[in-house]
């Protein structure tokens, strides 16, 4: 976008250079455009620096709110984790008492 508001400032500015007027006219249009057109990507340049740093800000909070999630699904595989570890154990001392108990008994 840049790139075309400098060339259509370009394309302006030599219009006027070839436009049948006044050299002191000319120069004080070309001027005036130029001053324009600088305010114009000004003015562009503030507003994509607003929009990037909303984005950012965007971002920003995206990452974070993925972080927390992560975070808890971390912390419920962990405890799925220490529960299967729980429940093995206890299983597995079952069998070993019921072995033990059917192996006393025969």
């Amino acid at each position: 976008m840049a790139w075309f508001l400098a060339g259509a400032a370009i394309g302006a500015a030599v219009a006027l250079l070839y436009a049948p007027q006044p050299g002191h006219e000319t120069r004080d249009a070309i001027r005036r455009r130029a001053l324009e057109e600088r305010e114009r990507l000004a003015k562009s340049g503030r507003e994509a620096m607003e929009r990037g740093r909303d984005l950012y800000e965007r971002g920003k909070g995206l990452a974070d709110e993925a972080s927390q999630r992560l975070e808890k699904g971390k912390e419920a595989a962990s405890d799925l984790y220490q529960r299967g570890r729980s429940w093995a154990e206890e299983a597995r001392q079952s069998v070993r008492g019921e072995t033990s108990s059917e192996s006393a008994g025969s």
